[in-house]
C-alpha cells in the first residue's frame, strides 16, 4: 500500500492537500491518507466492477426468481456502502502496519531469493492460503454463535446479485478478508504483486455473485465459481470456499452445484414458465 500512498502524496496531497509543513512520513498523516485511499479504491473496485458485472455478465431473469426480494438491488448497495467505511477501520490499521515496514513485501524483484519463479509461486500460494483461511473462517462465521450476529445479513440475497459480493456485517467482511491481510506479514510478496492480487480477490468475490455459472467442464469441480456460491447462499452448510472447492472437500463440506444437474435458480423458473 505503500506504493499508492507514494504516488497520492507527490501527485496530489502534498502539493494540493497537506499543509507543506505536515511531513509525508508523520503517523497521522498516513493514518489519514490510507482510510481515505482505502475506502475510494474500495468504492471504485465495487462500484465500477459491480456494475459492469450487473448489466454485462449477471442475468436479469433471476430477478423474476422467487425468493429474489423487493428492491433487492438497491439494498445491497446500501448495505454495502454503510458497512465498507466500517470494514477499512481495522484494515487501515494493518496496511499503517505495512507501510511502517513491519510486512514482508519488498520492492524489486532482486529482493526475492528466487526471482521471478519466486514471484510466480508466491502468487499460487497466496491463492491457497486466503482460501485455507477464508474456507475455515468462513464455516466458523455459520456458527450458531456468531452466524445470526455476523453473518446473517449477507445471506439475505438468496438470489445474489453481484452487488451482493460487498454487502456483509463489517466485522464479517473484515474477517474474510483477514487471510489476505496476513499473508504478506507470513510470507515475502512484491509489491505490485501484492496490489494486483488484492484487486482480484475484490473482481472474484464480485464474479461469485454474478449468476454466471459457466465454468470448462474440466474445472467445474476445481474451481469454486458462481454456481458453487449460489448454493452456498440457498442451502447455507455447504460450499465454503473462495476459489478452490479442496477445502470443501476435505473438510465434507463440498456440493456439487445444482446449476450443473439441472436443478439451479434458472431451471426453476423455466419450470415455472412452462407451467
Amino acid at each position: 500500500m505503500d506504493l499508492v500512498l507514494d504516488a497520492a502524496d507527490r501527485h496530489l496531497l502534498t502539493p494540493y492537500v497537506y499543509p507543506a509543513g505536515w511531513p509525508e512520513g508523520e503517523p497521522c498523516r498516513q493514518l489519514l491518507s490510507l482510510f481515505v485511499i482505502t475506502n475510494l479504491g474500495a468504492l471504485t473496485l465495487y462500484l465500477l466492477f459491480g456494475t459492469l458485472s450487473y448489466y454485462f455478465i449477471f442475468d436479469h431473469e433471476l430477478k423474476k426468481h422467487p425468493q429474489f426480494l423487493e428492491n433487492q438491488v438497491r439494498r445491497e448497495i446500501t448495505y454495502a456502502l454503510r458497512s465498507l467505511p466500517w470494514i477499512s477501520v481495522p484494515t487501515v490499521a494493518l496496511f499503517f502496519a505495512e507501510v511502517r515496514g513491519y510486512s514482508k513485501l519488498y520492492d524489486n524483484i532482486a529482493d526475492s531469493p528466487y526471482g521471478w519463479s519466486g514471484v510466480f509461486l508466491s502468487m499460487l500460494s497466496f491463492l491457497f492460503f486466503t482460501d485455507m483461511g477464508i474456507y475455515w473462517i468462513h464455516r466458523a462465521l455459520h456458527h450458531k454463535l456468531l452466524y445470526k450476529r455476523f453473518h446473517k445479513p449477507h445471506h439475505l440475497w438468496k438470489i445474489a446479485t453481484p452487488f451482493a459480493s460487498h454487502a456483509f456485517h463489517p466485522v464479517d467482511g473484515f474477517m474474510q478478508s483477514l487471510p489476505y491481510h496476513v499473508y504478506p506479514f507470513l510470507f515475502p510478496l512484491h509489491k505490485v504483486t501484492y496490489l494486483g492480487l488484492y484487486i482480484f480477490v475484490n473482481v472474484w468475490t464480485i464474479s461469485i455473485h454474478d449468476g454466471d455459472y459457466r465454468v470448462p467442464r474440466l474445472l467445474r469441480h476445481i474451481i469454486n465459481g458462481s454456481a458453487h456460491h449460489t448454493d452456498h447462499h440457498l442451502y447455507f452448510d455447504y460450499n465454503y470456499g473462495q476459489y478452490f472447492t479442496l477445502w470443501d472437500k476435505i473438510g465434507g463440506s463440498y456440493k456439487s452445484p445444482t446449476a450443473f444437474e439441472g436443478k439451479g435458480p434458472h431451471d426453476y423458473l423455466r419450470k415455472l414458465r412452462e407451467k
